[in-house]
């Protein structure tokens, strides 16, 4: 039986990666991942084997020491590579819960608020019409979490 590969891409399907097997899943904190993934933190595997079977990264050099590779047609953030090894976006993955982090990294410019996200107040959107509604009419343009042999995103300009 052989194993089915790790595959992921961007949002739009530009580019595509597969691969072969995980190594460490982390969440990095560092100033630098934050603002790469617009976000509190950048949550980041080794995938090793990696190939492009579709499209190829736009990179940046953040540092250094770190190129940082994005899709350059929606923006998508896909690859830290430090020269050792290339990691990607865990929510690049078609399954990103395959792989879990098992580390934090770079905890001097944590956010202080993540520890406590989990104890915010989740807000569901029964008894808001407005917002559901919304949510309804809502039609998805993003790439699908599997292959595929040819796509076109609409909503790319």
């Amino acid at each position: 039986m052989t194993k089915e590969p790790i595959t992921g891409g961007c949002q739009c399907g530009a580019v595509r990666f597969a691969g072969d097997n995980f190594g460490r899943a982390s969440i990095c904190h560092c100033r630098m991942c934050q603002k790469a993934f617009g976000n509190f933190y950048a949550p980041l595997v080794k995938l090793h084997g990696l190939v492009w079977a579709r499209g190829n990264v736009k990179t940046f050099a953040s540092s250094n020491k770190v190129k940082r590779g994005f899709c350059a047609d929606c923006g998508t953030p896909l690859t830290f590579d430090y020269g050792d090894g290339v990691e990607v976006a865990i929510s690049a993955l078609d399954k990103p819960e395959e792989a879990t982090p098992s580390i934090q990294v770079n905890p001097a410019d944590k956010l202080s608020y993540t520890d406590y996200l989990h104890e915010l107040p989740v807000r569901g959107l029964s008894g808001e019409p407005d917002a559901s509604a919304f949510i309804k009419g809502i039609i998805n343009y993003q790439h699908p979490d599997h292959d595929t042999k040819d796509w076109k995103a609409e909503g790319t300009k």
